[in-house]
This record gives structure tokens, C-alpha cells and sequence, in this order.
């Protein structure tokens, strides 16, 4: 199938860019992996996968490597990593969809593979559906810690509630990473970044405002479909991740939202409802910076 789906397509009318995201349109054709493009994912660290765990629950999880280690080219993917053991998706199934988002914070680029999970030995294999470029908009740069080729990852905890220590990592956040998935389209990884705090806890539920972006809203798209969705926080300076699998809905209030800079406040914000947390460190840490004198 081709082009934007249906749900993409009824928020962007509700959004009142339809038009702007029709001359967009190509970017979620049916595609392949670039030389240039190839050559972006060959230099990067750090990615993150959105994909179902052996009980069919969404998860996003960090992968992390040495340069090479995400080898694509074409219609095909190879990823030289695994989740790590401890990691909801560790026994990964093959054979279902999954989005991978490939980030360079320093340079704020990011590059999104959407397509088949098609083997998980030795790896993973995909076979690429989508490939496309997105905006640096809202991407903060941050130096990432040294590669990680292993991806072993610290004995996790599970919860099916966030506890205060998580609420404090979340709004300390300026950046967290947002999988999605549409019955037909199949799953997305994403990023989303502002200022620390732009993350709310409130009552046990998260929610984020919708920044003005590329009108896309392929993420919005899949949630106006089927709600569910999986975050991933790290915080890169010590190590620790925090994955939140659960739901999230769209609320288009339309009036101002509390603490939001007016300039990039659309009236538009999501609500995330999580129903499994867990807790761990799959990210080695990044090195401490040398003291200023």
C-alpha cells in the first residue's frame, strides 16, 4: 500500500494540514534504503527498536553498537546487535513488523526503517517497507557513551506502575522514544525532545504536547487507528532506561496547555496510560565530562 493511511490522513485534515502533508506523501512511499542514507545508519551507535514481545505487547528498546553495526542498503537491514537479555524484547518473535529509528544527537539527524522482522539470529534482518529522513526539529545534542556491542543490560525490575523515582527521570527529560504500530501499515519508532519537564506526570498517567512538526503525524496517525504505544527514556549520563508499555489517546482540546511555551503550543497534546514498566540499564554510561576551570 502506498502513501499515507487512514488514520494519517483524518488527523491531518484535523489538524488543517492536509494540504501541506499531501506534498509530503512520497516520503511514506513503499522506499529503500539510500546510499546516502545507508552511509548515515553505517556511522551511527545508537538506535531504537519498536516491536512486539513474545506476548504481543508493544515495546521500544535501545540497541547500541560499534560503527557498521546497523548495515543497510536497499530493501535490506541487517542489524549486528540484540535487546538485551533482560530487555522485553530479548526473545524477539520474527515474522511481525517493526520501526527502527536510527539518531545522531550531535548532528540532530535522524533516519526511520519501517518494515518485516524477517530473522533474529545472529542479529536482525529487516526487510525494509519505508525509509525516510525527519526534521532536526526538537533533537537536543548530547554527547552518546562509548559503544556498547553487547547490549547486556542490568537485572530489570517490572511494575505496572510508575513509582516516584520514575516520575523524576521522566520529567527530568529532554528527549524520550515513542513506538507506535497500525494493523495493516505496521509498527514506527520515533523521537520526541523539548524542553526538560515537557513530560508530565500527573495521577499515573503521562502526557506530552504535540510541537509543531513536519504535519506527517505518522505516529499520530497510528494512535487514531489503534492506541497502543510503548516509551522509551534513557538517561544517558548514568546508563539507566525506563520503558513504559500501555496506551495513548489524542486529546484536541484546542485550549492553551499549562507550561507550554505559547510559541510551539498547537492545543493538541497526548495522554499516555501505562500498563508494564521496566526498569533497567540496557545503555552503557556516557563518560563524565572533564571539570571547567
Amino acid at each position: 500500500m502506498a502513501g499515507f493511511h487512514e488514520g494519517e490522513l483524518s488527523v491531518q485534515r484535523r489538524a488543517g494540514v492536509a494540504s501541506e502533508a499531501a506534498r509530503l506523501s512520497g516520503m511514506v512511499e513503499p522506499g529503500s534504503i539510500s546510499p546516502g542514507a545507508s552511509a548515515f545508519l553505517a556511522e551511527r551507535r545508537f538506535a531504537v527498536l519498536g516491536a512486539r514481545s513474545g506476548d504481543g505487547r508493544l515495546w521500544a528498546t535501545p540497541l547500541t553498537g560499534s560503527p557498521g553495526f546497523l548495515d543497510g542498503s536497499g530493501k535490506r537491514l541487517v542489524v549486528h546487535a540484540s535487546p538485551a537479555q533482560a530487555d522485553p524484547l530479548a526473545a524477539l518473535p520474527d515474522d511481525q513488523p517493526v520501526g527502527l529509528l536510527a539518531i545522531e544527537f550531535a548532528t540532530r539527524r535522524r533516519f526511520r526503517v519501517n518494515g518485516t522482522l524477517t530473522g533474529v539470529a545472529d542479529g536482525l534482518r529487516i526487510e525494509v517497507d519505508q525509509a525516510f529522513g525527519n526534521c532536526p526539529k526538537y533533537i537536543p545534542p548530547r554527547p552518546l557513551p562509548p559503544a556498547s556491542t553487547g547490549n547486556a543490560g542490568a537485572a530489570r525490575q517490572v511494575a505496572d506502575t510508575l513509582d516516584e523515582a520514575d516520575a523524576a527521570m521522566i520529567t527530568a527529560a529532554d528527549t524520550f522514544f515513542l513506538a507506535t504500530i497500525h494493523p495493516d501499515r505496521g509498527a514506527d519508532a520515533s523521537h520526541r525532545g523539548g524542553p526538560a519537564g515537557f513530560v508530565r506526570v500527573d495521577g499515573g498517567q503521562l502526557w506530552w504536547p504535540d510541537y509543531p512538526g513536519n504535519n506527517m503525524f505518522n505516529s499520530f496517525g497510528n494512535l487514531a487507528v489503534d492506541p497502543t504505544a510503548a516509551l522509551l527514556f534513557v538517561d544517558f549520563a548514568s546508563g539507566r532506561t525506563l520503558q513504559v508499555s500501555g496506551t495513548a489517546v489524542i486529546e484536541w482540546d484546542g485550549s492553551k496547555l499549562e507550561g507550554v511555551d505559547r510559541s510551539l503550543d498547537t492545543g493538541r497534546r497526548v495522554l499516555f496510560t501505562p500498563e508494564r514498566v521496566i526498569r533497567g540499564a540496557s545503555v552503557a554510561a556516557a563518560p563524565s565530562r572533564p571539570a571547567t576551570r
